[in-house]
């Protein structure tokens, strides 16, 4: 499904939620006319009222590659579908979401942020050079843009810092905060430690419940990860400009946030949040995908959710 498909379809959720408010109010004043007697009515013992749903699942029979997903309501804090949605699992990259989520509550968005020697050698993607400085703010939008392990480990680093305790224990303290059960980390990057050692495990809820909770504490932040690039200029003047490893994030309408994760251990991950009306955001979360298979298992889901909100099957 592609852009222009997504933003009809979005379109067409609103025109069908709209409508169906209007329907649900006239169909509430025809009932009590209808159905609601002028003096009690005896009825049967054995009578058995029986109601059934013509509501269409909208997520039923969707083919995912995922281990675990998870849609859920950021409003109603319903979950609208999952699959082994409480599952732990590697997170892999989806890590920096919450290693900028720490960052926020304990630093100012302004609080001037260098690159150590320690980072310049993490894996790929990364960007900096050791004594770069940035603000935290610059530097969480290019490091969740381009899911740089540097910028992830510089801002890790920061909060340890700032902390006066391990970074193990400082991203603790963001998991507990948020109540995320399932959620830990043993570095800030989420790059796998070893061969069977993850950087970073949570549940799929768990996951929705903190890319909500970043789009609400820093939105600025936040949306840049839905920009096919993202600009920041270094306390030097440096200028970088970093490309989204999100290859869909164009095609997601009314898109707030976009973190995509892939290690060996973790396999391909995807976090969205993306409004579904007018301040109604939802939160699609993909573990243990394959690095392509992320995408495609996103964009069933989305459309499904703006399916389900026009009250229909698909579209």
């Amino acid at each position: 499904m592609d852009a222009f498909e997504l933003q009809k379809l979005a379109e067409h959720t609103r025109f069908m939620r709209e409508t169906g408010i209007a329907l649900l109010a006239a169909s509430g004043i025809l009932a009590f006319f209808i159905f609601i007697p002028l003096a009690p009515a005896k009825t049967s013992s054995a009578e058995i009222v029986v109601t059934t749903s013509t509501v269409p699942d909208a997520f039923a029979q969707i083919p995912l590659e995922a281990k675990a997903a998870v849609v859920y309501d950021l409003v109603t804090k319903e979950v609208l579908y999952a699959k082994n949605a409480d599952a732990q699992l590697p997170l892999a990259s989806l890590t920096k979401l919450l290693t900028v989520y720490a960052a926020l509550i304990e630093l100012s968005p302004t609080t001037p942020i260098t690159i150590s020697a320690n980072v310049t050698h993490l894996d790929e993607p990364r960007a900096f050079s050791a004594g770069q400085t940035f603000t935290l703010n610059d530097l969480a939008r290019l490091t969740l843009t381009a899911s740089l392990n540097d910028g992830a480990g510089a801002i890790a680093e920061a909060i340890a810092e700032r902390e006066n305790r391990t970074q193990v224990e400082a991203l603790a303290g963001a998991a507990a905060a948020l109540d995320l059960a399932q959620t830990y980390a043993t570095n800030g990057h989420g790059l796998d430690v070893h061969l069977t050692v993850s950087g970073g495990y949570g549940s799929a809820l768990d996951l929705a419940r903190l890319a909500g909770a970043l789009v609400d504490e820093a939105p600025v932040i936040a949306e840049a990860t839905t920009q096919s690039f993202a600009h920041a200029v270094s306390k030097g003047g440096t200028s970088f400009k970093v490309a989204n490893t999100d290859p869909m994030v164009t095609a997601i309408p009314h898109i707030l946030l976009s973190k995509t994760g892939y290690t060996d251990l973790a396999g391909g991950n995807l976090a969205l949040v993306f409004d579904v009306g007018i301040g109604h955001p939802i939160a699609v979360v993909i573990l243990g995908s394959s690095k392509k298979a992320r995408f495609t298992d996103g964009t069933a889901l989305v459309a499904a959710t703006l399916a389900h909100f026009a009250g229909v099957a698909s579209l």
